[in-house]
């Protein structure tokens, strides 16, 4: 798949003869996304044109309200990811400023779609909103459509047992801790990344040496607890690809302040079942969490807490098992 980082970086070449474009955050690549972009890859084979998918960072509220933009389901790095997992050929990425956001939805059509893009087609979810201060919607879409000779296509919100799928319902699960609940919207388990960092090395020395992410202030990290999941070191170019085979290392990762030792600082640590030997001081890496297993506990004494742990690697080996 090809990226752009800017709209002068759209090589003419790659949508000489147009696009089928596809817009939006996408943030998590959820089901509900996949129905659209499902929906703009079968007119872009039809129509024998590349799928392109038009979206935005940072996140748009994060420009147009400072302070109040949502804690995002997936990294740029996993957007994309994942997008091209689900068959889009070229995405840009288009830096949200102040400018995007004080552009007319006549400008946005003009300059984004039309001028750079080419667009033939283009398919969004029904409550589709753009141009300044949203004022824009699929009406108007397929009015400009018109005008410039595109197609505007609404895909309607999809879901199960009546509940809409949304990064909204994933943020809610995850913030209450119900990671396999938020799966079943995601497609996919939930994903965090960040740099290895030293922390205080007490796991080293209770026999549970852990990788201690450095994860971004804007990043959805599950309720604190402990969960079953799997870590990947990103930087050793193993596939992080959904689907098909063990994603990662099977791990144990603890989400919380650490109160038996008194800590404060929120911390996202992951112990590699079995492994006392890795070295990822550094590396970008990932989580993905499979199954909660139990909250955040305070212990009398470090023997009870290496009981637990004990426990807790049990119980990981045997949620993951179930997953296999």
């Amino acid at each position: 798949m090809q990226v752009w980082r800017s709209v002068d970086s759209v090589p003419a070449a790659a949508v000489a003869g147009g696009s089928v474009v596809s817009i939006g955050v996408f943030d998590g690549v959820h089901r509900g996304h996949a129905e659209v972009l499902a929906v703009a890859r079968a007119l872009a084979d039809a129509r024998g044109l590349p799928l392109v998918v038009l979206t935005f960072d940072p996140h748009p509220v994060s420009v147009v309200r400072p302070g109040s933009g949502p804690l995002l389901v997936s990294s740029l790095r996993r957007r994309l990811e994942l997008l091209r997992h689900r068959g889009v050929d070229a995405t840009l990425v288009l830096p949200f400023t102040a400018e995007v956001a004080a552009m007319s939805a006549p400008d946005f059509v003009d300059r984004m779609l039309v001028d750079r893009l080419r667009a033939a087609v283009v398919v969004v979810g029904e409550d589709f909103r753009f141009g300044h201060r949203a004022a824009g919607d699929l009406h108007a879409l397929a009015s400009l459509g018109l005008a410039h000779g595109f197609d505007a296509i609404g895909v309607g919100p999809v879901g199960a047992e009546g509940a809409r799928w949304s990064s909204t319902q994933v943020r809610r699960l995850v913030g209450e801790g119900d990671v396999a609940a938020a799966r079943e919207i995601l497609g996919h388990d939930l994903q965090v990344e960040g740099e290895v960092v030293r922390g205080d090395g007490r796991g080293r020395g209770l026999g549970y040496p852990t990788a201690n992410l450095a994860v971004s202030a804007d990043a959805l990290v599950p309720a604190d607890g402990v969960y079953a999941g799997w870590l990947l070191d990103l930087d050793s170019g193993s596939p992080t690809e959904t689907g098909g085979g063990q994603p990662g290392l099977p791990a144990a990762i603890s989400v919380g302040t650490n109160p038996t030792f008194g800590g404060v600082e929120r911390r996202v640590e992951a112990y590699v079942l079995d492994r006392v030997d890795l070295d990822l001081y550094g590396h970008l890496v990932a989580v993905r969490f499979s199954t909660h297993l139990r909250g955040q506990e305070h212990f009398a004494t470090v023997g009870d807490l290496l009981a637990q742990m004990a426990r807790d690697v049990a119980a990981t080996r045997r949620a993951l098992r179930r997953r296999d």
